[in-house]
Parts: C-alpha cells; sequence; structure tokens
C-alpha cells in the first residue's frame, strides 16, 4: 500500500508526515498537489493524508477553501469508495467541512494558540486504529489555535454509541478530566472517525512522534496502524 498527502497553499506540515512515514516508518508515499484531481494511482487499500497547516490562510474558516479544491473532491469520492483517509489537525478541520466527518472545530475556548505536548488515550474499539496503539497513553503534540471539537447533543450521542470518538485529551497516566483539557473540546475529544471506520480525524500530530532526534516514538503506533491495515 502507499500514502498520498495532499499539499494545499498553507500547509506547512506535509513535510513532517512526508518524513514520517517515508523515512521512520519506510512507507511508499507520492505527494498531491491541491490543484490536481487525479487519484487513479491508488486504490482502496491505500490512504490519503490531510496534513496540519493553514490551507488558503485559513480565510473564512480553517479547511473552509480546502474542501472546494480538485483534489478534495477526489478525495470525498475515494472515501465514499471506502478508501481510508486521515486528516491532522488541519486535515481534521477540512473533513468537517467537507462533510466527510461530523462536527466542527472551533476556536479554543482560551482564545490563544496552543502548541505543547498531550496525552492521548484511546477511546474507541473495532476500528484499525484501535486495534493497534492499545490502551496507554501516547504523547503526541498539538498546535492549533481552532482545536475545540463541537457537535450538538445528538450527534455526540450517535459518535459514543458507535464508538467513533477514538482519542480523547488524558495525563501521563491515561486519566481523562476537564484538567487537561488543552482547548475546552466537548468530552476531550482530540479525534473522531466516521460511520465506515475508514475516514480519521485527530487534532494531535502523530509526524511529530516519531523520530529518536524527537526522542518520542508515540506516533508511530497511529500511524502504522493506517499502513498495516
Amino acid at each position: 500500500m502507499k500514502f498520498g498527502i495532499v499539499v494545499f497553499p498553507g500547509s506547512n506540515c506535509d513535510r513532517d508526515m512526508q518524513n514520517a512515514l517515508q523515512d521512520d516508518l519506510q512507507q511508499e508515499v507520492k505527494m498531491l498537489w491541491h490543484k490536481d484531481n487525479d487519484l487513479s494511482d491508488f486504490t482502496t487499500d491505500d490512504c490519503i493524508v490531510l496534513p496540519g497547516g493553514f490551507s488558503y490562510g485559513d480565510y473564512l474558516r480553517c479547511g473552509a477553501l480546502a474542501r472546494f479544491s480538485p483534489m478534495m473532491e477526489q478525495v470525498i469520492e475515494f472515501a465514499n469508495k471506502g478508501g481510508k483517509v486521515l486528516g491532522v489537525c488541519n486535515g481534521f478541520q477540512i473533513l468537517c467541512e467537507a462533510g466527510l466527518l461530523p462536527g466542527v472545530l472551533l476556536q479554543n475556548d482560551h482564545q490563544k494558540f496552543t502548541c505543547k505536548n498531550t496525552y492521548i488515550v484511546n477511546a474507541g474499539s473495532n476500528n484499525i486504529v484501535s486495534d493497534v496503539v492499545g490502551n496507554g497513553a501516547l504523547k503526541i503534540p498539538v498546535a492549533h489555535g481552532e482545536g475545540r471539537y463541537h457537535a450538538d447533543a445528538e450527534t455526540l450521542k450517535k459518535l459514543e454509541e458507535n464508538n467513533q470518538i477514538i482519542f480523547r485529551y488524558c495525563d501521563e497516566n491515561g486519566e481523562i478530566s476537564d484538567a487537561v483539557n488543552p482547548n475546552g473540546t466537548t468530552l476531550n475529544i482530540a479525534g473522531i472517525c466516521n460511520e465506515g471506520r475508514n475516514v480519521f480525524g485527530m487534532m494531535p500530530h502523530p509526524e511529530r512522534a516519531c523520530s529518536p532526534q524527537l526522542n518520542n516514538l508515540d506516533g508511530q503506533a497511529i500511524l502504522r496502524a493506517f499502513a498495516q491495515n
């Protein structure tokens, strides 16, 4: 299998993701420009990644313009056919704007950009990520100003009932509380998946926790899950 990483104007984590997948995990990677509209090299066994950054300068709303790029039209079609899609940070925002994931990412409750290490814990079951990462707390960095996940009560109930919440913010011991919530996100949600369990979005950056030089390999298990399934 191989990974395709979509590059938008304003993406700034695309090369981080490429390095993590290609150099740290030894995966085949192809970079995809936002104006292109061809995913014929990819099958549903492959994975398309929407990286972090500030696509189109975050004008209007984060991810609102990227959602209409030619490549995103192909990504939506790819996902609807069952292909794996991972959106990280701005990529998560784009997936919500595109309707591939429910809910929205709002401004952090403290109205400040936050950039620090956080801990997240597996909160789901019966999906390709939970089967690989286990139940221990993972130290994964965040870097966002609009990372507060929000959805209406009916959507949140559905997410919980369907085990679509894949990660929650926690402390280093895996305990979930308001004290460790970095942005005011509802129910400490750090990541979710769709009902089909082939589209995944998360705010923390696993690609920034994959290299021995960074003294943190906790992100490898998350990305490896997409390579192994």
